[in-house]
């Protein structure tokens, strides 16, 4: 007979496991209903998805399907399952209405698994206010990657419990894959390609990133949070990622470069952007060849001059408690051709040659991998700290780290951008 003890240790080891894996076994429980369907069969489909009730798997067999939209609503425990995504092609080309290729709204226990999902007007799938999610075996395309695209491809928000993994992203004009005002998020071993964003995590608390691929986008790999939105984000850890030649043109909606909060504020060139977040751990990736900057950390002041007024309780303009180490970095000998016709870019440029101006001993570097704006808590509290809000960088080599000294950029004669790391070395 076992021990109290010993139980006590498998009651608690069990229970963990219970509670790692929760809602993520695709085939976990068995469905009440089961639905199968073939190509042709897309207005019985629609139909279906209106319909719908608690415990359904609906089974796409293969083919192309040519659907107007779909949506699923305040119903429990569906699977939408295809046969794989070179097989199951729901292809949204034709769409006359609707934001969205397929939309998902309240729903607790959603599953979607092995398809393609392609060219729709607005985003492609959309998930809002539900929980347990899970997107696997997806990849959410557009034919094109210009600003005629969708804005998300995959496009969890106001959920919690979700996760997104073995999926493509191609074409977006905002992100590939992004969680927004999301708690509880993983998304592991996603490729990312030809988006403006790859991956952007949006005031959304408790992710992590792992295992993925995100390449040749404008910009790899986003941590963002803004101002006016329900729900503040942190508490990000993106690891063992392989985030490399990001290095294409913006191609946002002119409404995103109009904005000063905008994915078109990304330039091209760009590994990992962390704007106004806190509580992030960036490690043990290898982020190469993003040849504008490898890591920025920026504060909302580098895009909104007004982010003071936007101060709540789900918004602080300024980047803290920022860990970044253990990766590995390299960069390209020059800037991409896309970043001299874009806004943050010029900047960019303008640091590394201000830099090289100041210190000829650097002999024409490039800008260094890690760029910080340089404002800090210091601009709300009128202190002096040299590192007030907790950045903390651990990694070796040479040319690592710039403060770009962002609030004397207008004032040449001030402006001194530096390369002194070490306020900012881990303690």
């Amino acid at each position: 007979m076992k021990s109290i003890s010993s139980l006590l240790i498998i009651f608690v080891v069990a229970a963990s496991l219970s509670s790692c894996v929760g809602n993520r076994s695709l085939k976990e429980g068995s469905y009440k209903t089961t639905l199968t369907f073939k190509p042709g069969e897309e207005q019985k489909i629609a139909e279906a998805f209106l319909s719908l009730k608690d415990s359904t798997q609906i089974i796409l067999k293969q083919g192309t399907y040519k659907f107007d939209n779909l949506s699923i609503a305040q119903v429990n425990h569906i699977l939408i399952q295809g046969e794989g995504y070179d097989k199951t092609i729901l292809d949204f080309k034709e769409q006359s209405q609707g934001g969205e290729g397929i939309r998902v709204t309240d729903v607790k226990g959603f599953t979607i698994d092995g398809m393609m999902i392609r060219d729709s007007k607005g985003d492609l799938l959309k998930i809002n206010k539900s929980r347990d999610v899970t997107v696997t075996n997806l990849h959410a395309v557009w034919s094109k990657a210009d600003s005629t695209s969708g804005g998300y491809a995959i496009y969890p928000v106001m959920c919690k419990n979700v996760l997104i993994e073995n999926c493509y992203t191609e074409g977006s004009s905002d992100a590939g894959i992004y969680v927004g005002q999301t708690d509880s998020a993983i998304v592991r071993k996603c490729k990312a390609a030809k988006n403006v964003a790859g991956c952007e995590i949006e005031n959304t608390s408790n992710a992590q990133v792992y295992d993925n691929e995100f390449y040749n986008n404008t910009a790899g790999f986003l941590i963002f949070d803004l101002p006016d939105l329900s729900k503040k984000g942190g508490h990000v850890k993106a690891y063992n990622n392989y985030i490399h030649d990001n290095n294409f043109r913006n191609f946002a909606k002119a409404g995103s470069f109009g904005t000063s909060w905008g994915v078109g504020n990304a330039s091209p060139g760009s590994g990992v952007i962390i704007l106004a977040a806190s509580d992030i751990e960036i490690y043990n990736n290898r982020i190469i060849n993003n040849n504008s900057s490898a890591i920025t950390i920026a504060s909302g002041f580098a895009v909104d001059d007004k982010a003071a007024e936007k101060i709540n309780a789900n918004y602080s303009p300024i980047s803290k408690n920022i860990k970044i180490h253990d990766n590995t970095i390299e960069m390209g000998t020059a800037f991409p051709e896309p970043a001299y016709e874009h806004r943050i870019g010029k900047i960019l440029v303008a640091v590394e040659q201000q830099l090289n101006a100041s210190d000829p001993s650097r002999k024409n570097k490039r800008i260094p991998f890690i760029m910080y704006d340089g404002i800090s808590n210091n601009i709300l509290t009128k202190g002096t700290g040299v590192n007030p809000d907790g950045i903390c960088i651990k990694q070796t080599g040479d040319n690592l780290f710039v403060n770009a000294d962002f609030l004397n950029i207008s004032n040449p004669k001030n402006w001194k951008p530096n390369t002194d790391i070490t306020p900012y070395l881990c303690k």
